[in-house]
């Protein structure tokens, strides 16, 4: 039987989230549907880049963030 992928699947393919079986059957489908490979391929990337995307606060927040442990820290030894 053949059996048609969504997005979803293919989504939860991408992060592993597919059994071994379900795995091998998208695999195979992929061989042969030139669709379902681009659709993998433009999944695959964005996980690849938000993966690679670096998450840091702004110095505004780790100045804010300093200046209030300051603070209690003077307030405590009153």
């Amino acid at each position: 039987m053949i059996r048609t992928f969504t997005q979803d699947d293919v989504i939860r393919y991408v992060y592993h989230e597919t059994s071994e079986e379900e795995s091998q059957e998208i695999e195979k489908a992929m061989l042969c549907d030139a669709e379902l490979q681009i659709m993998y391929k433009e999944i695959s990337g964005v996980k690849n880049r938000l993966d690679e995307a670096q998450k840091a606060p702004s110095d505004m927040v780790i100045n804010n963030i300093l200046n209030f442990s300051k603070s209690l820290n003077l307030l405590s030894k009153k």
